[in-house]
């Protein structure tokens, strides 16, 4: 008798996210218990992992009405994740970017001395990192251009999303700052004033 092919946890996060995406309907898990080992042949002993795997991620919504939870995805979620990670990327590369510049700028001022080529090897190779990753993702929605932006509207973390991206850069202009500081000795006020950053910059509560 020959063994049944083992299912790979990411094949099984697959078939789970197409069986949602293919439904469009909203379930309870032990509606999912029932259906994923019949449509998607994933064994019923791993649905909750699986599915709990994919609310981790963000790939799938979950809220609880009354005394049920129900679990729900759409093909458009996919798509505003990749957006989120490919808008991430492009803040992330612009960071960077400027970061490089404003080393290159202070470099030119106070390279008497000081060699810093490992520190803009290390900026240059993030940089190469993310456009690679941002021709990823641009690739990637491609696959999802046909999906309904009304779907857009489901999303309710934006807020949170701005908030924790605007803290996001916040330190790491504070990281920029303190390098500065530590490699050739410039006072905060003097950074501030050079590259035009607020006195009251702080992180968003």
């Amino acid at each position: 008798m020959s063994k049944r092919k083992q299912v790979s946890a990411e094949e099984k996060r697959i078939r789970m996210l197409n069986l949602f995406h293919e439904k469009k309907e909203f379930y309870q898990l032990k509606e999912l218990e029932k259906i994923a080992p019949k449509e998607k042949q994933i064994i019923v002993q791993a649905v909750k992992d699986v599915v709990q795997n994919l609310v981790d991620d963000g790939l799938v919504d979950t809220d609880k009405i009354g005394t049920s939870v129900y679990f729900w995805s759409f093909p458009s979620k996919t798509k505003i994740s990749k957006k989120n990670a490919l808008d991430n990327a492009k803040m992330q590369l612009d960071e960077y970017q400027k970061k490089l510049n404003k080393n290159l700028e202070i470099i030119e001022k106070e390279k008497v001395g000081k060699d810093v080529t490992n520190e803009r090897k290390t900026l240059l190779d993030k940089i190469k990192d993310l456009e690679e990753e941002k021709l990823k993702l641009d690739n990637e929605l491609k696959k999802y251009q046909d999906s309904n932006p009304a779907e857009y509207e489901r999303m309710k973390k934006s807020i949170v999303v701005a908030k924790e991206a605007g803290n996001r850069w916040t330190d790491n202009v504070f990281s920029v700052k303190s390098w500065c500081k530590r490699k050739f000795f410039i006072e905060d006020s003097i950074i501030d004033k050079q590259f035009g950053i607020p006195s009251d910059l702080d992180y968003l509560e």
